[in-house]
């Protein structure tokens, strides 16, 4: 396909409850190119299904959720460990209601807004949904370019140059088949879970402390500081695009469009989801428990920055090896997401404006938004700006995620768009429930932001 294409917006029926008709699928070269077996076993069939889940963890540990977990730990132990659980059921919610839209519907989180809602609307969400990529991103190449710098000495604006090179291996895994995407996927997420699992062995956590720490604490609410950076925790660790993303990988899988066909579809994904978001929390967890094992107690309970934790981590410990390790599963974090963010950038293209980019040209322009803003800033303020670059991206994450949350619990409660698969009464509840948090404590956060930038 040549240069940029507009997508035949004319399909073959007209569904009701839909303000335009549904274009053609998002991601049309891998489109049910996934083949599900018939009449298999449980195993082999979720083996079919396995895949997408895991595209969507790694947006749930990627780099930007290090700092507010570094700093958790470090300063009130194991006590946040609740509230880094209590966000992954959050997000387990919200993936299914992610996955269960594109099963039913055909249709991406992008499409169904585009196909909802008025054209203005519709151009407010996509601008807002492109700066929250572009932030992404810029974490994603911010860790990449500090866990470089960690383990080779490289600088940080030649690392950030470096990381512009992933584009070629998403080019050619998506050439090769949307299976060798997720496999590479799962083998970094393997590289991450590695390096915190031999962490934790050598940072010897008290286990009775880590089991309690599971559990919700009043001191959460009563101490400022501890309250700040759990907020801080939920509001970076549900991810916008990962919605708009989930929504549309699922439907690779060529599963039967017949009403059994799509229940089998969404049982399956999430078991996925859910499964692969489990991980999600285990690395998230183990990263605050690290942080809690290590500094907490100690004179460097003010540790929030992931690179003196990288600094300290060996001198602490004793164990040379644990900041390189560190530095590994970094590095891992940061190249994984940005895979993801390929896919994530041209299907909300697609699915907003029904234009289609050449993958390539569409991973140049996202890069080079996140590469700009990186590099002028690497070189003007070198490590300290840059840790305040990626503090900010997670601000604008937050800003987004109320944008992306409140229509995809809109569309998968209404009868009319889902049909047999609306959202029950109770889940409706607790989605809507889940959604009046995740908005309050995103406009909270935003505030003490805020306040803190311009000292009101």
């Amino acid at each position: 396909m040549i240069g940029n294409q507009q997508l035949d917006n004319t399909p073959a029926y007209h569904e009701p409850g839909w303000r335009l008709k549904r274009s053609a699928p998002s991601l049309p070269e891998v489109h049910a190119t996934v083949a599900i077996p018939h009449r298999a076993g449980f195993w082999r069939t979720f083996l079919a299904y396995a895949g997408p889940g895991l595209m969507v963890a790694v947006g749930y540990m990627d780099p930007g959720n290090w700092a507010t977990d570094l700093a958790g730990g470090a300063q009130f132990g194991y006590l946040l460990l609740s509230v880094i659980l209590i966000s992954n059921l959050m997000a387990i919610l919200l993936q299914h209601l992610a996955l269960k839209l594109g099963i039913v519907t055909g249709r991406d989180l992008a499409q169904a807004c585009r196909d909802h809602y008025s054209r203005p609307v519709t151009l407010f969400l996509w601008v807002l949904c492109e700066i929250a990529i572009a932030a992404c991103d810029l974490a994603e190449v911010i860790g990449s370019a500090i866990a470089l710098n960690l383990l080779f000495g490289i600088p940080l604006v030649l690392g950030v140059v470096i990381t512009a090179a992933d584009v070629i291996v998403v080019l050619f895994l998506q050439h090769k088949g949307f299976r060798y995407v997720e496999a590479l996927v799962a083998t970094l997420i393997g590289v991450i879970g590695l390096c915190f699992l031999y962490e934790l062995l050598i940072a010897h956590p008290v286990p009775g402390e880590v089991v309690a720490g599971l559990i919700p604490s009043v001191q959460i609410i009563n101490n400022p500081s501890a309250l700040y950076i759990a907020i801080g925790i939920l509001g970076a660790t549900v991810m916008p695009h990962n919605l708009y993303l989930h929504s549309s990988i699922v439907q690779t899988r060529a599963f039967e469009q017949t009403e059994e066909g799509k229940r089998k579809a969404i049982k399956f994904a999430t078991l996925d989801s859910t499964g692969a978001l489990m991980t999600a929390f285990f690395i998230n967890a183990a990263i605050l428990i690290l942080s809690a094992a290590t500094f907490h107690g100690t004179p460097y309970e003010n540790v929030a920055d992931i690179n003196d934790a990288y600094q300290l981590l060996t001198p602490v410990l004793g164990v040379s090896l644990a900041s390189i390790v560190f530095a590994v599963a970094l590095l891992a974090s940061g190249q994984n997401s940005t895979l993801t963010g390929t896919l994530a950038g041209q299907i909300v293209l697609e699915g907003f404006l029904s234009v289609r980019m050449r993958p390539w040209l569409r991973r140049l322009v996202s890069r080079l938004m996140a590469i700009v803003p990186a590099v002028i800033v690497a070189a003007l303020y070198g490590e300290r700006g840059i840790g305040q670059l990626l503090i900010l991206s997670q601000v604008i994450l937050s800003l987004q995620l109320s944008f992306a949350v409140v229509p995809l619990v809109q569309f998968t409660s209404d009868k009319a768009k889902m049909g047999p698969f609306v959202n029950s009464p109770a889940l409706k509840v607790v989605a809507w429930a889940v959604t009046i948090l995740i908005v309050t404590l995103n406009s909270y956060l935003l505030l003490q932001t805020a306040r803190q930038v311009f000292g009101f």
